[in-house]
């Protein structure tokens, strides 16, 4: 059995902090063999009659390991 790719979401609160974590999965990506094969983020809101009362940033990546024919 191996694992071939890997789905991965955090939390980040600011889109600067969003895209800096980006460029280090990109890097990190070069440096340890695998493929950034997805990545992008979305602000959330939490609302509460009709006020927003907390926020941040949805950060998602996908990874590929390895193929499934290697």
């Amino acid at each position: 059995m191996r694992l071939i790719k890997r789905t991965e979401e955090y939390r980040v609160e600011t889109e600067d902090e969003a895209r800096e974590v980006m460029e280090h999965f990109r890097q990190d990506a070069k440096e340890n063999g695998y493929i950034l094969k997805a990545s992008g983020y979305a602000l959330k809101e939490k609302k509460q009659k009709g006020e927003v009362i907390d926020s941040g940033f949805l950060l998602k990546v996908v990874k590929e390991i390895s193929t499934f024919w290697e």
